[in-house]
C-alpha cells in the first residue's frame, strides 16, 4: 500500500499516509478517532485521503467508510466519557472560577442543551472543532448513552461519507477538497470567534456573577 505515502502529494502529515499504508482502512478508522481527541489534526485531509487510497485499490471503499465512522464514533466516545466523568458539579465549581463568566450562564446552557441537546449533536459533527468539543457537553448531562452513540454516528456517516467518495472520485486531486473545507472552517470560526467577543462585551457591560438555582442552594 505504499502508493498512498508516493502519490498523496496533497500535504497530508506524513505520519497519517505511513498509517494508512501500514494498517490500510483500520488507520483510517485510527487517524479519525486521534482527530477527535486532537482537533488539530484535519479530518478534511483525512478522508479523502482515504477515499483517494480507496480510488487506487490500496484499501477496501466500503472498508473506508465503516472503519472512518467507527473512529469517529470512538472519539467522541472517548469525550463524551470524560464529560460524564466531570459531572455537573464539577464543571460549575470550574466555571464559576472563570473571568466574566456566570453560573447562571452555565445553567442556561444546560436548559439550551436539554431543549436542543440531540440537534446539536448530530449537527455538530459536521463542524470543524465543534464537533469534538460536543460529546462533552453531552457526557456532563449525561445524554442517554444509546442516543449519543446513534446521532454521532448518524452524523458522523453523512460528514464522512462526503469527504470520502470527494476523495475517491477526484482521484489524484482529492487535496482540492481541504481548499474549499479550510474556508468553510474559516467561517466557523470566525463565527465562533465574534459570539466570543459579544459575550465578553455583554459580561464587561452587565458585570456580576449570578447565582445557583434556589433548589441547588437549599
Amino acid at each position: 500500500m505504499a502508493v498512498i505515502a508516493a502519490e498523496a502529494t496533497g500535504g497530508a502529515p506524513q505520519w497519517i499516509s505511513d498509517l494508512m499504508d501500514t494498517l490500510g482502512a483500520p488507520g483510517a478508522g485510527l487517524a479519525v478517532a486521534l482527530e477527535n481527541l486532537f482537533p488539530p489534526i484535519p479530518s478534511e485531509v483525512i478522508l479523502p485521503l482515504a477515499g483517494f487510497a480507496a480510488s487506487t485499490g490500496s484499501m477496501n471503499l466500503v472498508a473506508a467508510l465503516v472503519w472512518t465512522v467507527a473512529g469517529s464514533v470512538v472519539g467522541a466516545l472517548a469525550l463524551y466519557g470524560i464529560g460524564a466523568l466531570l459531572g455537573r458539579e464539577r464543571t460549575i465549581a470550574v466555571a464559576a472560577r472563570l473571568p466574566l463568566v456566570k453560573v447562571s450562564d452555565i445553567e442556561r446552557t444546560e436548559e439550551w442543551f436539554r431543549r436542543h441537546g440531540t440537534k446539536a449533536v448530530f449537527f455538530g459533527r459536521m463542524l470543524p472543532v465543534f464537533r469534538s468539543l460536543i460529546s462533552v457537553p453531552a457526557g456532563v448531562e449525561r445524554m442517554p448513552l444509546p442516543v449519543f452513540t446513534a446521532l454521532t454516528t448518524a452524523g458522523s456517516a453523512l460528514w464522512n461519507t462526503a469527504f470520502v467518495l470527494a476523495g475517491y472520485f477526484l482521484g489524484d486531486n482529492w487535496h482540492q477538497v481541504s481548499t474549499v473545507v479550510s474556508a468553510y472552517s474559516k467561517v466557523v470560526l470566525a463565527a465562533a470567534a465574534l459570539a466570543v467577543v459579544a459575550f465578553v462585551l455583554l459580561r464587561l457591560l452587565r458585570p456580576g456573577r449570578g447565582s445557583r438555582r434556589k433548589a441547588d442552594r437549599r
